[in-house]
Formats: structure tokens, sequence, C-alpha cells
């Protein structure tokens, strides 16, 4: 960017025309007539050189002048910069992946591979967030500690799979402690937990709601989500008689445990019953806990004044020492 700080002074550059106006007035008086009966022999005669240059002289004024008068307008170049602020919220995903999660009533597949596809698209619409992953069953564990690195979330999103007949169960409140604990120490403004449960709390040592006083305590902020169509829905089953088959199986989502848990905590509890439904809360979740992205623009200006200054300064003492030498008119 290129400015002048003062151009108001640049009302003085229309000196020049009257200069000019003045010069050439000026020589047109200065120029003599005699009445001679021959001029061919004083026309054949060549201008030396110093006649030739000596109009050099006005426009080294000219141009000293032009510039000075730049130069009090004080030229300054500029370019702009940005400081950002980000202040990132911490945000750990907290996922049910009991064997209920395989019912069907959600597309493309079933209710796991519809959670995992959702909350793959809400990771890609975070910026300077660090997110975490946790699954329960019957048990919990951390999949991914909070990380700013979301192509690692993506992979392990990707081969998540439903827990083993070993440790299947929904341990809620098992869930929600595992998440507490990765965000206890996190110095973020903004703490949150968004639980994603298909059934009732049945496993564990840590009662939901005692977990959720325990993420009051840390100031952490829970969003529980209720997956699953409401009536039954379609579970796979292998028989091992006819094979793959299928059977309802009656969805049974603990809703006033959920809204508690969520309003101990300062959330919001939310009933999925379809994939878009799904897209839909994460959606507003997402608004809801904005990351906060300062932008201050401002613009460095360098002055260019004394440069200016100087060549007009040289030119017209240029002007001056060749006027009173080499151009000098002895009378």
């Amino acid at each position: 960017m290129f400015r002048f700080a003062d151009p108001y002074y640049l009302i003085f550059l229309l000196i020049l025309p009257v200069m000019v106006w003045w010069y050439f007035r000026g020589r047109a008086r200065a120029t003599g007539k005699i009445i001679y009966s021959d001029v061919n022999l004083v026309k054949s005669i060549t201008p030396s050189l110093k006649q030739r240059l000596r109009p050099f002289l006005f426009a080294l004024r000219l141009l000293a002048v032009t510039v000075i008068i730049v130069a009090l307008a004080r030229p300054q170049s500029g370019s702009k910069e940005e400081e950002i602020t980000t202040e990132g919220i911490d945000i750990v995903l907290t996922m049910d992946v009991s064997t209920s999660m395989l019912a069907e009533d959600f597309r493309p597949k079933n209710r796991i591979e519809a959670a995992k596809m959702v909350a793959t698209e809400f990771i890609k619409g975070r910026k300077n967030d660090r997110i975490g992953l946790v699954v329960f069953a019957g048990e919990s564990f951390t999949q991914c500690p909070l990380t700013l690195d979301y192509g690692v979330l993506y992979q392990i999103l990707d081969n998540m799979k439903v827990a083993d007949q070993d440790w299947d169960g929904t341990a809620i409140g098992m869930g929600l402690a595992t998440a507490i604990n990765r965000l206890k120490d996190s110095k973020a403004k903004s703490k949150v937990i968004i639980l994603l449960t298909d059934g009732r709390n049945n496993r564990g040592q840590v009662d939901p709601i005692t977990a959720a006083r325990m993420a009051k305590a840390y100031n952490i902020r829970v969003y529980t989500i209720g997956t699953g169509t409401k009536g039954t829905a379609m579970y796979p089953i292998d028989d091992p008689l006819w094979g793959k088959r299928y059977v309802p199986m009656r969805v049974d989502i603990d809703e006033d445990l959920l809204r508690q848990v969520a309003k101990i905590t300062g959330g919001r509890y939310f009933r999925a019953t379809s994939t878009e439904k799904l897209r839909e809360i994460y959606d507003e979740i997402g608004k809801m806990e904005k990351t906060k992205i300062e932008v201050k623009e401002y613009t460095r200006y360098e002055e260019y004044f004394i440069y200016f200054l100087t060549l007009g300064l040289i030119l017209l003492l240029t002007e001056l020492v060749l006027s009173n030498t080499y151009f000098k008119t002895i009378p």
C-alpha cells in the first residue's frame, strides 16, 4: 500500500505550470532583434553543447521543486498484517460401542457406522480444538487422547468396532468418568464431552449421576445423545442353524438419566432417531461450542519522506552549482 500522510501539500504542485509559463515568458523577453542584411552565415553556426544543455538547468529546478513538494506530503509505503488469537475448545467424543449399536435402524448400515460417519464430519468442521475419543460398553477405554492431529482420529474412528461379548454392556458412568479424566487437567476455557449411547446404564462401578457431578466440579459441560428409533429396531444375530437373521429389538434408552446428566453439567440432551437427525444434533452442538477467534488487522507504514527530500535538495544544489559555474552567464 502506498499513501501520502499529508496529501494537502500536493496542492503546491500547481506552482509547476506557473514556473513553466514564467520560464518561457522570460525567454521570449530576453530574445533580441537586429536588422541585418544577410543572416545565412548566422544560421550556419551550430549551437554549442553548453547552449543545447542550458534548458536542462530549468528542468533540474522543476524536478527539484516537484520532489520537495512530494516529500512535504510524506509518502509512505505500508503492508497489512494480521494478528490472530485463537481460544480452542477441548472436546472428548464418548461413544457407546455395545453390540446393540449394530441395530439397523440408521442408514447407510447401522447405528455404529452412522455414529462414526457423523463424528468424522463433526471433526472436519472443527479448527484449533483438541479432540479425544473414549469408547465404552461394559467397560470404558481411551481410544485417542486429546489431539490436534485429526488424521489420527479419522483412522481410529474408521477402525472402531462394537465390543466383544466378553465386555459387552452399557457402562455410561464409566465412559463419562474416563472422559472426565482426560479433561480434568485441561487448561482450555471450554471443556466439553459429547456422550452418545443407545441404552441404559447396566454395568460399571461409577454411577452416571456421580460422574455428572464430577464433571460439574471440573467445569466440564456434557451433551448427551440418545441414539435409536422409536419402538423397535431390527437387530442382526448369527444363528448357528439358519445363519444370519434379524430379530426385532426394543429400543430402550434411559432418556431421563441422560437429561439429568446434561442438566447437572449445563449441557443439553438430544434424541437422534435417524442419521440425518444425528447430523443435525452434531451441527447444533458445533454452533453452541464455537471456537473463539480474534483477528486484529493493522497496517505498518514506512516513511519515504527523507529519501524524497534528500533527492530534491541534491537536484536543487546541482542546479545552483551548474548555473554558477559551467552555465554561468557573464553580463
